[in-house]
C-alpha cells in the first residue's frame, strides 16, 4: 500500500481516499446508499474490474465501508458505507463545488449519468417558496430518471420517476443545469433543446436564482 508517510492530516487522508476511483465510489455508495457489485460498475463507466475489487477491499479494510448478504430472493452481496465514510460528504461537496468551472472543459463526448445529479443538486437547490405544498420535479436526460421533492426548504433528490410530477424537464444535460442551476430561463432553455412539460412555478421554486455568466454544466464528479 502506497504511503506519504506524513504526519499531516492531509496526507494520511490522502492515503486513506486519494487514490483514483475511490472517492467515486464513495459518491455511489452515498447516492443509492446501498449498492452490488454491478450497481456500481454500472455507476462507474471506464473502471476496471480487478481495480474496482481492489478498491472495495482497501475501502472496507480502511472502516469506511461494509458488506451485506442481501436476503433471499436477492440473495447477493451489498456494500455501503460506514458512518467514517458517510462522513466524506463535505469533502465530495466541496469538490464538485471546485471542479463545476472546470466541466468548460469537459469533452462533449465524456460519460454521463443523470443520476449524478443527485448529491449536487440536494446541496445547493433550495426550496424558494416552503409555505406551499411540495412540489415534485422529474428530470430525464437520457438514462434513468431522477426526481426533486421540495422538503423542509430545501430538496430531496433521488434516482427513479415521479408518480404525478409538477414538472418535467428533459433534454441535454448542459441545458437542464443552467436553468436549475444559474437561473436560465425556460423559454431559452427551449429553445436551446429544453423539452418541458407541466408547471413553470414548480421549476422556479427551486431554481437557483439567475448569476451573472451562465456555468456551462453542473457539477457532477
Amino acid at each position: 500500500m502506497r504511503t506519504y508517510d506524513q504526519y499531516c492530516a492531509i496526507a494520511t487522508a490522502l492515503d486513506a481516499v486519494g487514490d483514483r476511483w475511490t472517492l467515486l465510489i464513495v459518491r455511489e455508495l452515498m447516492i443509492r446508499e446501498r449498492c452490488r457489485y454491478t450497481d456500481l460498475r454500472n455507476g462507474l463507466p471506464g473502471v476496471a474490474a480487478n481495480l474496482l475489487v481492489g478498491r472495495l477491499h482497501e475501502l472496507e479494510e480502511r472502516g469506511l465501508i461494509t458488506r451485506e448478504e442481501a436476503p433471499p430472493p436477492i440473495a447477493t452481496t451489498l456494500f455501503r458505507l460506514t458512518p467514517r465514510g458517510k462522513a466524506l460528504e463535505p469533502v465530495l461537496s466541496a469538490l464538485g463545488a471546485w471542479g463545476a468551472p472546470l466541466l468548460a472543459e469537459a469533452p462533449t463526448h465524456a460519460p454521463f449519468q443523470t443520476h449524478w445529479w443527485v448529491l449536487p443538486l440536494e446541496w445547493r437547490l433550495r426550496d424558494q417558496a416552503p409555505d406551499l405544498p411540495p412540489v415534485t420535479i422529474e428530470i430525464r436526460t437520457g438514462d434513468e430518471p431522477i426526481q426533486i421533492d421540495t422538503l423542509d426548504g430545501g430538496v430531496r433528490v433521488r434516482p427513479g420517476s415521479a408518480l404525478d410530477p409538477d414538472a418535467i424537464l428533459s433534454g441535454p444535460p448542459p441545458v437542464i443545469a443552467q436553468v436549475l442551476m444559474w437561473g436560465l430561463d425556460l423559454s431559452t432553455a427551449q429553445k436551446r433543446g429544453l423539452d418541458f412539460e407541466g408547471d413553470p412555478e414548480a421549476v422556479r421554486r427551486v431554481a437557483r436564482p439567475t448569476t451573472h455568466g451562465l456555468s456551462p454544466a453542473l457539477d457532477t464528479q
